[in-house]
């Protein structure tokens, strides 16, 4: 089954393109014959001069980075994007939310659908759609969160995986507050499971795990790519009888994002070493798996640096509020190994009950995918795809911002002259406190 991936503005372009780079080369490099019929078909569709072309749909209101986007897939001479599979206009949405979302995307409606729908129609059978975006800017936050809103209405029973950047808590964009909180309300109500990267935790990869001293946006979104290529690449369900899993997005959705009140989603993979040093690193299960579960309790995002005082709470202790534990309650966890012996892997650390809500059963909230395909030069790879309380502190960081521009009516008037109104925001306020508040309530 085939995932139709659309890309929205400069961010959602950048991360798309290294996304379908190292899912191309991690394809062809792919041992078995199978596998790597599996990916492609999933990603890409063949031209009858046997070209791989990304199952992809560009958007952006200015030209500038889809162009950069296309020709570096040409150059690669792996793959490509579809000649006619994007859309640009020559003015931006000014990093406003209500710009995108008001202006921008019902005046591009009916030529975006056009190009989704005929990427829809190539593929044998519908898996899914995903899109990329950031939250910070006015397009991809606006006319991303317009665009999901149409594909829900034109394939209300198709899964949609929103995936998100979130901006450095520093601050880009003056006003990339609003513009989050704007749109993931939004998308809670349209989305299936909303797969979050935050740009400070990325960063932090680069410096301490990769060593890169200068690190670029295209530093980042490598980064980010890897971590998302390793969750969607076929892999072998727990029922899957040796064949690869059909469908990617159901099964992740289904096995993660199971109640309409918890859909966000992070991260987090080991290893992840500077390539120069992969030749000299060995690397066993039990060890990363347990620096994975550690790394999942304490809320860490790399190996460096776990908190190893960390516990799950025992006996009555679970019934407490934990907000102030430093325990990282979750919902669900998705554990995707790939590489050599992966059949050899103990996951028996991601069944313990004390890791979970009380009102499932760990049978339910924990899920393993298996291959025995290395990943992206990596001989073992570990990701965990965690619903859990991980995202709670960055969005209540978030929404509190915004709240204390909003309470002074800063930048407000930008957003109502789009067509925005004060009580759309106290909505939006509304429903991300409600998110908050049920991740805090987990025990």
């Amino acid at each position: 089954m085939s995932i139709v991936t659309v890309q929205l503005g400069q961010c959602g372009n950048q991360v798309g393109y290294e996304l379908f780079d190292v899912l191309c080369s991690d394809a062809l490099e792919g041992q078995r014959r199978v596998y790597s019929a599996a990916g492609c078909e999933r990603f890409f569709y063949q031209t009858t001069r046997g070209e791989l072309v990304a199952r992809a749909v560009l958007i952006d209101m200015e030209p500038k980075v889809i162009n950069q986007s296309m020709s570096r897939a040409a150059k690669s001479g792996m793959w490509r994007y579809g000649e006619t599979a994007h859309f640009s206009q020559k003015q931006g949405s000014g990093n406003n939310w209500a710009n995108g979302y008001c202006v921008h995307g019902p005046r591009h409606r009916d030529a975006v659908e056009e190009l989704v729908r005929r990427e829809v129609e190539r593929c044998d059978r519908l898996a899914g759609l995903m899109a990329m975006m950031s939250v910070a800017g006015g397009t991809g936050s606006g006319v991303g969160t317009y665009v999901t809103q149409c594909l829900r209405d034109i394939y209300p029973k198709s899964f949609i995986l929103n995936h998100l950047t979130w901006p450095y808590g520093t601050g880009e964009v003056i006003v990339q507050n609003y513009n989050s909180v704007l749109t993931q309300a939004h998308l809670y109500q349209l989305s299936d499971a909303i797969l979050v990267h935050e740009n400070d935790t990325v960063h932090r990869i680069c410096g301490q795990l990769l060593n890169i001293k200068h690190i670029s946006f295209g530093d980042v979104n490598r980064v980010i790519a890897h971590q998302l290529g390793s969750v969607l690449q076929p892999a072998l369900t727990a029922d899957s009888r040796g064949l690869y899993g059909r469908n990617p997005l159901g099964e992740l959705v289904s096995a993660l994002a199971c109640h309409p009140e918890y859909k966000l989603l992070s991260v987090c993979t080991i290893p992840q070493v500077p390539s120069v040093s992969m030749a000299y690193s060995t690397f066993s299960w039990p060890s990363m798996l347990k620096h994975l579960r550690q790394m999942l309790i304490s809320n860490t995002k790399m190996e460096e640096g776990i908190d190893w005082q960390v516990r799950p709470p025992a006996g009555s202790e679970r019934t407490r509020s934990l907000a102030g534990s430093g325990f990282n309650r979750s919902l669900a966890n998705l554990l995707v190994l790939r590489g050599k012996d992966v059949y050899s892997a103990e996951t028996g650390g991601f069944e313990d009950p004390a890791l979970y809500t009380s009102w499932l059963s760990p049978e339910e909230a924990f899920n393993s995918w298996k291959s025995p395909v290395p990943f992206n030069k990596y001989e073992k790879c570990a990701t965990l795809v965690s619903n859990s309380q991980a995202l709670l502190r960055p969005l209540d960081n978030m929404v509190g911002k915004a709240w204390n521009m909003f309470a002074s009516r800063a930048y407000i008037h930008q957003y109502i002259k789009f067509g925005i109104s004060e009580e759309d925001f106290l909505d939006s306020f509304t429903c991300i406190e409600q998110v908050i508040s049920s991740y805090s309530q987990l025990h």
